[in-house]
């Protein structure tokens, strides 16, 4: 669940992996280290939570994490809970302030903060802290601009084909493999007078930018997306379009919520109860849904549903898993604290921190190793999604999310002009090379996030 992208828990947003040689660095006993520290003379770091979608996952996190470290470690985290915090934490950076620890919706936000001088560069402390033996090999690497580190990544994820299992069973209709499938079935759907796909950007408009993605790696195929990324393709290839064609006829059949009115005046909760109820039948969303399932599936929810998932439908029918990262966290360049700050991030990416915020909070875990009796208690469909990704990405079978290896500027026309498709007012053609003209733009700047070798 990402906390930037998405409402309640988004989120985790955002997404663990739960293989790698790395060995999760364990939590600092700070008391042991330093000695008892009077409150008084701890600096406060300041830690801005999203709000948008309730507080639940805020509290949660301040419960789990903050408030234990508060009570031992060289710093007091006040955590700010606050609607909008993207915004607001962009606007206050912009002025020279913000918060201590600076978190983004994903690596290319961070990188264009970085590029605009607000980060600190943590090469530093990767190395006093150890962060090299923590994290796995490729994480890091996301988080470099022009070879310097400066942000770290938070949430694993990917996105997969949520389904109504009850409803799927009681119509005989099958979960599809292939984008055909895909196709089909939503036509099923739709004939029988259910919405086909419970999707909706009233909250976050961002949400735009998953469904392109899948459509891009799902039909265009991830190495004609590693080929646009490192300029040895194009976005206009007609791999690409087919995906954009795709897409466009699911909204212009009124698959998305019912019509296009719908789609950008419904909310996430009210979208995933139609779901949860049967009205709708499917929804391709991130991990960071899982969090959210319990809400809306099963009898505290009001009805006798299931819910199931497959991986999002591809041209050929092979399963593929979008790498995403669905947040970060970075220390702000005017920091007053920076070294406890450095030391409260070697806590926060700890396997028993970590642990926590995905048991008890839901929340998607940071590329860390975390140890199999610390996961007791995860539900099953989860463990097998972070499986899957993390076998998808051993056998170099993974796709790229916008958010975390897309240059911010084009990252920003793939939200923004998609809708100029969807009313009309822009070919799928133009749409291509919109995203290919910005794309080029920021390429020859050398302004594109770290892309790892296939």
């Amino acid at each position: 669940m990402n906390p930037f992208k998405r409402p309640c828990k988004n989120c985790i947003d955002r997404r663990t992996l739960l293989k790698g040689s790395a060995a999760a660095v364990p939590a600092i006993t700070l008391a042991a280290q330093h000695g008892i520290t009077l409150a008084q003379d701890k600096p406060e770091i300041q830690f801005w939570f999203d709000t948008t979608g309730g507080p639940e996952t805020a509290d949660c996190m301040i419960a789990n994490v903050i408030d234990p470290y508060n009570e031992t470690g060289t710093a007091t985290i006040k955590a700010t809970k606050q609607p909008n915090n993207w915004d607001a934490t962009r606007t206050a950076l912009a002025g020279g302030a913000g918060p201590d620890l600076v978190g983004t919706p994903g690596p290319s936000f961070a990188y264009e903060l970085a590029a605009a001088g607000s980060l600190l560069a943590l090469d530093e402390y990767a190395t006093s802290q150890g962060w090299k033996d923590t994290f796995f090999p490729w994480a890091l690497s996301l988080g470099l601009v022009d070879d310097k580190l400066f942000s770290i990544p938070n949430e694993v994820e990917t996105l997969v084909l949520y389904y109504n299992k009850t409803l799927f069973e009681k119509n005989g209709w099958t979960a599809p493999k292939t984008i055909e499938e895909l196709m089909t079935v939503a036509q099923a759907v739709d004939d029988a007078g259910i919405i086909p796909f419970a999707h909706a950007n009233q909250e976050w408009k961002g949400a735009n930018e998953w469904f392109v993605g899948e459509m891009f790696n799902q039909v265009a195929g991830p190495a004609a997306v590693y080929g646009a990324l490192t300029g040895t393709g194009k976005f206009t290839d007609p791999a690409f379009l087919d995906g954009v064609n795709y897409l466009n006829t699911m909204q212009q059949n009124g698959w998305f919520m019912g019509g296009l009115d719908r789609y950008y005046t419904t909310t996430f909760s009210d979208a995933s109860a139609a779901f949860g109820m049967g009205d709708a039948a499917m929804k391709i969303e991130g991990t960071w849904w899982i969090s959210d399932a319990p809400l809306f599936f099963g009898a505290d929810a009001g009805n006798d549903n299931d819910w199931d998932w497959v991986p999002v439908p591809s041209a050929d029918g092979t399963a593929k898993f979008d790498l995403g990262i669905g947040s970060t966290q970075s220390i702000n360049v005017n920091s007053k604290s920076p070294d406890q700050v450095a030391e409260f991030l070697t806590y926060f990416y700890s396997a028993e921190a970590q642990s926590k915020m995905l048991l008890e909070c839901a929340l998607a875990p940071a590329p860390v190793s975390i140890p199999a009796d610390m996961l007791t208690g995860l539900d099953s469909r989860y463990a097998a999604i972070l499986q899957a990704l993390n076998d998808a990405s051993a056998a170099n079978n993974y796709g790229y999310t916008t958010w975390t290896f897309f240059p911010p500027k084009t990252e920003q026309v793939i939200i923004d002009n998609i809708e100029k498709v969807w009313a009309g007012d822009m070919t799928s053609e133009e749409y291509l090379q919109s995203i290919q003209d910005q794309f080029d733009q920021e390429f020859a700047a050398g302004e594109i996030p770290p892309i790892p070798t296939r």
